[in-house]
């Protein structure tokens, strides 16, 4: 604990020292208000976009930081505006326009493609802004960032068309300002960048320069000015939908139709409500599931859209785990005399959800979240009666989730964080809250961070539980230091709405990096840190682990990229986890790891990657190798395919295997894991996608002998115990998925999957047998259609109104233009 005082001293200390400010250069450019709309082609030959001011004069942020663009590469920008949104064009000009890299790819994703990209901060408070990115194939990505995240999740329903010219390439851009937030004033002033990617040579060219040395991107945008007398519109959309599924396994085959819908509404110009009723995951991604035997619970990534759109806010202090909201029931199934269970769900079922979200002009985040489940019944037959009852395994449980977090100063915050689970009846309930501070100085070299956190379980008593932790940071320059203390206590646990994982331990943590800011030489980049972890066990305390670390990474002038680094724990780990009970700990021998990688260049046709990691214990006969290939081919802009193969080979590792009568029985196991992956996609334009997604996951353990855990952590063989702990388990999915944006916002989505999971008591090391086993298990076949609808208020309002109410102005010729222009796609 002295330690983390020494750190908030030296953290109070700096700040008060720190009063200097850097001036920062920005840009600024007019826009200039129009009454009649461009039509959104890619094809500048309006009027209205002569005699307009043009931002011009970009600099390069990647690699050679600071340089001006050269003139054959110059890019010019001009900015309009109406009553309904704002207008870019956006003229670049390319020496070698046939080389053009124009990959076509999905909605959201960047492949090997020049793109022109705008940051737009209606509030111009450097902390905010919507990423708005066209690429030269005319494929659209958006995204919400922060100083601390960049939500690519999010969707908005913009316009942007695209030419291709002899000299250069055009971009067009209309964004409405439904889209956007900005406060209600007369005359606006709007942080605005704009950036250029030219992939033939990777150079990265903005507006208003960046300096890669210091401080986060967000603070380095010039200023929009001249957006006079425009109002928000009123922010309402609507997102119904239908699907349906025909759903076989194990010789029994349902079919099912939902409809449901999603709706946004704009409760003021800054605070968003997110609604989803009935709702319907049935098309998110299979989880990548493993064969786990460590201490602790596999954290899935979230794969549901309305639960990772728009969730910035709701990320900070990692309190929030979204998975736990229609997890698996919580209560056990008390069983008599001759029952058994014929069925529990893996599941609950999701009632509804919704949050509301935004920032006010004084800096202030509100975010608010809140589901609700419904009750859920496990099904107990007596197997001599044959009679069932239903057991109440999930009640009724309410979730919510309360973040302020309040900016300034740039690059500064003061977050709060609440969490609360509440279940119906006699079941647990919780509650979790934490308090962050995130301060940059203002001269962004230095950051400091602090935080602490509190847990409450609440059944027949409460248990609560603290962490906490501080650090400091050198963020400029080539050189960079950071040094850190966290602690949390055995009790903390927030695995009702958040991830608890390890408990009870300070972990003391110091870093040291060294970077290029230049191309020198033959590299474009280079990045050396050096890493030391010291960790012990709080209560009752004992050594843990002492870890230090070495990585590198390098970029040549061509565009390979190659690293490596070294780990070692040399005196040892005393793991308090895996003997799975209080008070107890195993000795680890120290290990030595040391790996090396290599990257092509992901411009060419052919790529690929290579990684190669391997432990070796101080027992001799232990050890771990872990192998990863990646290659990759584009036959065509439309057409690509990726390999995925990982390997990973423990050789006589010990690890838990049961709680017998008091004694803890560790085994000695070999074990293999093969994953494999393929990936394909066919773009038959920038609003239609086939993909073609596989993997298979396999892992054997095979145990050699075992041992009782001495109270002093030593193994100790135990010959008479002979139970079978010998696994094999295969993982098997397909998906192929078509998807078309068929209008702004719109989506028609067709899949079809196939599924295969085993799991057997043996370790099977022939691939035929193995195979042959896993096909003997039931499939899952599943094909589903599902159709959803943007439906914005004010278009609506306008196909309803009377034709003599809709003037013949910006208004009318805008939404013309946009019924052409979906036509057209």
């Amino acid at each position: 604990m002295k330690s983390l005082a020494l750190i908030l001293l030296l953290f109070s200390l700096q700040i008060a020292v720190s009063q200097e400010t850097d001036t920062i250069p920005r840009k600024k450019i007019n826009a200039m208000r129009i009454t009649e709309a461009p039509k959104i082609d890619g094809v500048l030959d309006e009027a209205v976009w002569k005699d307009v001011p043009i931002a011009t004069n970009f600099v390069e942020r990647m690699p050679n930081n600071g340089a001006p663009a050269p003139d054959s590469l110059r890019t010019e920008v001009k900015i309009l505006y109406d009553d309904l949104g704002i207008y870019f064009g956006a003229v670049m000009k390319d020496p070698e326009i046939d080389k053009i890299t124009k990959e076509l790819t999905e909605r959201d994703d960047l492949g090997n493609d020049d793109f022109f990209f705008i940051l737009l901060n209606g509030y111009n408070d450097h902390q905010q802004s919507f990423e708005f990115v066209v690429t030269a194939a005319g494929v659209q990505w958006d995204s919400k960032i922060t100083n601390d995240n960049e939500d690519s999740s999010w969707n908005a329903v913009w316009y942007s068309d695209i030419r291709i010219n002899e000299t250069n390439w055009t971009v067009e851009i209309f964004i409405p300002y439904s889209q956007l937030r900005f406060p209600e004033k007369d005359v606006q002033l709007w942080g605005l960048n704009m950036e250029r990617e030219f992939r033939r040579e990777r150079k990265r060219f903005s507006w208003n320069h960046v300096d890669n040395s210091k401080g986060a991107f967000l603070i380095y945008d010039g200023e929009l000015h001249n957006i006079k007398n425009i109002n928000a519109p009123f922010r309402l959309s609507f997102q119904p939908y239908v699907s349906s599924y025909v759903t076989s396994f194990d010789g029994k085959t349902e079919v099912n139709f939902n409809g449901g819908m999603d709706l946004k509404y704009g409760i003021t110009d800054a605070f968003t409500l997110d609604m989803i009723l009935i709702p319907d995951f049935g098309q998110t991604k299979f989880d990548e599931r493993v064969l786990n035997l460590t201490a602790f619970e596999v954290q899935y990534d979230e794969q549901r859209a309305f639960f990772t759109e728009g969730t910035e806010l709701f990320s900070k202090g990692d309190l929030f785990y979204s998975r736990r909201v229609g997890s698996a029931p919580t209560g056990d199934v008390d069983l008599s005399i001759h029952e058994e269970i014929v069925e529990n769900p893996a599941t609950v079922d999701l009632i509804n959800a919704m949050k509301i979200s935004g920032r006010t002009n004084g800096g202030l985040g509100i975010g608010i979240f809140n589901g609700i489940t419904e009750r859920t019944y496990a099904q107990v037959k007596d197997s001599i009666s044959q009679e069932k009852r239903s057991v109440l395994v999930e009640p009724l449980t309410n979730y919510n989730v309360l973040v302020l977090d309040q900016r300034f100063g740039g690059n500064s915050s003061i977050s709060f964080v609440n969490t609360n689970t509440t279940r119906e009846g006699d079941f647990r309930d919780a509650n979790a809250s934490g308090l962050y501070a995130d301060i940059t100085n203002k001269k962004n070299t230095m950051r400091y961070w602090g935080r602490t956190e509190g847990s409450w379980v609440m059944t027949n008593h409460t248990q609560f539980g603290i962490e906490g932790g501080a650090g400091l940071s050198k963020i400029s320059g080539s050189h960079r230091m950071s040094g850190e203390v966290n602690f949390r206590t055995k009790d903390y646990n927030i695995d009702d709405l958040g991830y608890t994982g390890r408990t009870n331990y300070i972990n003391y943590y110091g870093y040291y990096g060294f970077r290029y800011l230049k191309p020198k030489g033959g590299l474009n980049n280079l990045y050396l840190n050096f890493n030391l972890n010291f960790t012990r066990r709080l209560e009752p305390d004992l050594y843990n682990e002492f870890n230090f670390n070495f990585n590198s990474s390098f970029t040549t002038r061509k565009f390979i990229y190659f690293g490596g680094g070294f780990e070692t724990t040399p005196f040892g780990v005393n793991d308090i986890y895996e003997p799975r009970e209080e008070d107890r700990f195993v000795k680890v021998p120290g290990y030595y790891d040391g790996w090396a990688w290599f990257e092509t260049d992901y411009r060419k046709k052919f790529a690929m990657g290579l990684t190669y990691d391997w432990y070796v214990y101080s027992e001799g006969w232990r050890d771990e190798k872990r192998i990863d290939f990646y290659p990759r081919y584009r036959f065509s802009d439309k057409w690509k395919l990726f390999l995925t193969t990982n390997i990973i080979l423990n050789n006589e590792d010990r690890g838990y295997v049961n709680n017998l009568d008091g004694d803890i029985i560790f085994g000695q196991r070999d074990r293999n894991t093969i994953k494999n992956a393929i990936e394909s996609q066919y773009i038959f334009n920038n609003v239609m996608a086939l993909n073609l997604s596989f993997r298979h996951y396999y892992s054997d353990v095979s145990y050699e002998k075992f041992f009782t855990l001495d109270t002093d952590g030593d193994l100790i063989l135990n010959p008479d115990y002979h139970e079978n702990h010998n696994t094999t388990y295969n993982n098997w999915n397909i998906d192929v998925r078509f998807s078309w944006w068929f209008a702004p916002g719109s989506q028609l989505t067709l899949l079809y999957r196939n599924a295969i999971e085993s799991y057997q008591e043996e370790a099977v090391h022939d691939f035929n047998r193995n195979f042959d086993n896993l096909f003997n298990e039931p499939q899952l076949h599943s094909l589903s259609l599902r159709i959803s609808y943007f439906l914005d208020y004010n278009r609506a309002k306008s196909w309803f109104g009377k034709k003599k109410n809709i003037p013949n102005t910006a208004q009318a010729s805008v939404y013309a233009d946009k019924r052409k222009y979906r036509m057209k796609l």
